[in-house]
């Protein structure tokens, strides 16, 4: 399969290290503006020529035709690399994104400085809870088919009566997902297995789990953090799968931290 041309946007200093940060599947790359406006994420923005990207099947980047595998999206990302003139960046990734971070380790390590992966999994089974995801949105011909019930696994209730207007934005988004993107790239999360790749990967390696994430529990960044010599763990004692957006000082922390300890 041919590489989709990803859209992407850019922002601080030119000749910086890059940090690629990846979003969740049906989300874009918006989902990252709660964690950039942080104490933390502005620091980053200072020190980091920091590129978002929406996967293909998302947002404002190409719809292929399906089936998607984890390795194409992968693909996509090395060719956004070459495209942007990056040898070697930091990545960051949530659900999603982090399949296609460990994939990027395991497959290009010479691309992947570090790698900060976030409430995601090498495999995430049962494999027909994806199948039947999809096949739920293409016979609707919308993800909000699948909507209420996501939703309601990416935030906790706490979080969610108190910031009506993040579920409405989030939700929004979700809802407007391309259908086939959205369920091509489910096809891709049930046929996901990188279990055996974690052992491949070099590059210094942060998982980071939400205690109250139901969609991706934290067990699942522990065998990661097991499986990748030299890998550290961190489980944030709140907040449900979009950390990224509920946890934002949190995640935005826990990277610049990782990234900016001594070698």
């Amino acid at each position: 399969m041919s590489v989709a041309e990803l859209y992407h946007e850019q922002s601080g200093p030119d000749d910086a290290r890059a940090l690629l940060l990846g979003s969740s599947l049906g989300t874009t790359l918006e989902m990252w503006g709660p964690a950039l406006a942080t104490p933390a994420g502005r620091a980053l923005a200072g020190r980091y020529r920091i590129v978002r990207f929406d996967h293909r099947g998302h947002g404002r980047s190409p719809v292929p035709d399906g089936p998607y595998e984890i390795a194409d999206l992968g693909r996509d990302v090395l060719a956004m690399l070459d495209r942007l003139d990056l040898e070697r960046v930091s990545y960051a990734g949530v659900s999603l994104a982090g399949m296609v971070g460990l994939w990027l380790a395991a497959h290009a390590p010479e691309r992947i400085e570090a790698l900060v992966c976030i409430c995601s999994s090498a495999h995430l089974p049962p494999p027909q809870a994806w199948a039947e995801r999809a096949a739920s949105v293409r016979a609707a011909e919308s993800v909000a088919a699948v909507a209420d019930r996501v939703l309601e696994r990416w935030f906790t209730p706490t979080y969610a009566r108190s910031h009506p207007e993040v579920i409405e934005w989030v939700g929004a988004t979700l809802r407007s997902s391309p259908p086939e993107g959205y369920a091509a790239c489910c096809g891709a999360i049930e046929r996901l297995d990188l279990r055996r790749e974690l052992a491949l990967i070099k590059a210094p390696t942060l998982a980071v789990g939400a205690a109250e994430d139901s969609a991706i529990p934290p067990a699942h960044s522990k065998a990661i953090a097991a499986a990748v010599a030299g890998a550290r763990l961190e489980v944030l004692p709140h907040g449900a799968h979009l950390a990224a957006i509920e946890c934002a000082d949190e995640v935005a922390a826990s990277i610049e931290r990782y990234l900016e300890e001594p070698a």
